[in-house]
């Protein structure tokens, strides 16, 4: 399987790329688009339509092509697979009815392959991603293969938008199904962040919405471990900035730690909405800000993959928390750089609201400052 990543800041930027690509006679079926709700989208869309690709795509925080990073552009990888050996499903879910819509989608793909595996993007801020995995587990098993992310929209927090040939969606899910049979897919989720303190427990929270940790409200006891002093809204608040930093660990039983920062801030009461559900009398821990260390955990990672799981690749899929680049700020060129040198072939990713995959040793988790790599090799 031949993979070539391709860029542009215009649909007429995208089009004048993807024909230089297919001079020497590469002729792509599939069309993996990260892109930027800055971007044209119809108009990309209709490019790659044209050109015989089904598309599987989402929009993002910015993405990256290769070692570069790009803002404000698309990103997109090209890929020459068997077109019978992968499926595209689309749905919406404003129902919010997530768990059904995902289950229903992993039937539909079970009639289609008897070994698949998935790449998944989900829209809209409210989704609960986890419910969507969980729909996947109910038809296929524990033990199901996939892997993905959150649309982003360049940090508006407004609207996200996931997106295949025709059609789009701000709250709904594209699923491309492969089947495992041909292709095979491994991939690894990697944090790096390290906890501080003591375990502490959740006192009082509904769903994402935490209210108090050790019956101390969590703005709280968060701005005491990061040492922040006057966190008002008439300062500046909690910014997305101070969240990537001094996120809660959540603690599970079995596998690593899951992410969860808090997001927005209810300054009634001082508590505030994680971007994951965090149950009341779960576990956490709080974090020390990144240093140089969760770059070479992530890279270090992909190299233990390599050698334990697969050892050749014709493709990386990257899903990489937008936090981790407002944290890492230029050094998160040196991540994405490592990452590919590890299996040196064409690499496209996106900066998400969330990932989606499987905690190193536990279950299938939605991911906060977390890499996601998904490695693909034609058998």
């Amino acid at each position: 399987m031949i993979a070539k990543s391709i860029k542009g800041a215009s649909p007429e930027e995208i089009k004048t790329e993807l024909e230089a690509s297919m001079a020497d006679g590469f002729k792509p079926s599939l069309a993996i688009a990260f892109v930027s709700v800055k971007q044209d989208l119809h108009a990309i869309c209709e490019i790659l339509d044209e050109a015989g690709l089904a598309i599987f795509g989402a929009t993002t925080n910015g993405g990256f092509m290769d070692e570069e990073v790009v803002l404000g552009e698309a990103a997109i990888m090209l890929l020459d697979m068997n077109q019978a050996y992968f499926q595209i499903y689309f749905e919406e879910y404003p129902l919010k009815n997530y768990r059904e819509v995902a289950a229903g989608i992993a039937k539909k793909a079970l009639k289609d392959f008897s070994n698949p595996a998935f790449l998944m993007a989900g829209s809209h801020m409210e989704t609960d991603a986890e419910q969507l995995l969980f729909g996947f587990e109910d038809v296929i098993g524990k033990q199901v293969n996939i892997y993905g992310g959150m649309a982003g929209d360049d940090f508006s927090f407004t609207n996200q938008f996931v997106f295949t040939n025709t059609q789009e969606s701000k709250r709904g899910v594209i699923v491309l199904a492969i089947d495992e049979n041909k292709i095979k897919i491994r991939g690894r989720a990697t944090c790096g962040w390290k906890a501080v303190g003591t375990e502490r427990t959740v006192t009082k929270s509904d769903g994402n919405h935490v209210f108090t940790v050790d019956d101390v409200p969590v703005l709280d006891l968060t701005a005491k471990y990061g040492g922040l002093e006057n966190i008002t809204p008439e300062n500046g608040g909690f910014s997305i900035e101070v969240a990537a930093q001094f996120p809660l660990q959540l603690q599970r039983e079995v596998g690593d730690p899951v992410m969860r920062p808090g997001l927005l801030v209810d300054w009634s009461d001082h508590s505030f909405y994680c971007s994951g559900s965090v149950p009341q009398g779960s576990k956490v821990r709080f974090s020390l800000p990144p240093d140089f260390d969760v770059i070479d955990k992530v890279i270090k990672a992909c190299e233990e993959l390599k050698a334990t799981e697969i050892e050749e690749a014709d493709a990386l899929v990257i899903f990489s928390c937008a936090g981790r680049y407002i944290t890492l700020g230029p050094l998160i060129g040196d991540e994405i750089e490592g990452m590919r040198n590890v299996w040196d072939v064409p690499m496209v990713g996106m900066f998400s609201n969330a990932e989606l995959a499987r905690a190193t040793g536990g279950n299938l988790e939605m991911h906060n400052l977390t890499t996601c790599c998904v490695v693909l090799k034609e058998k």
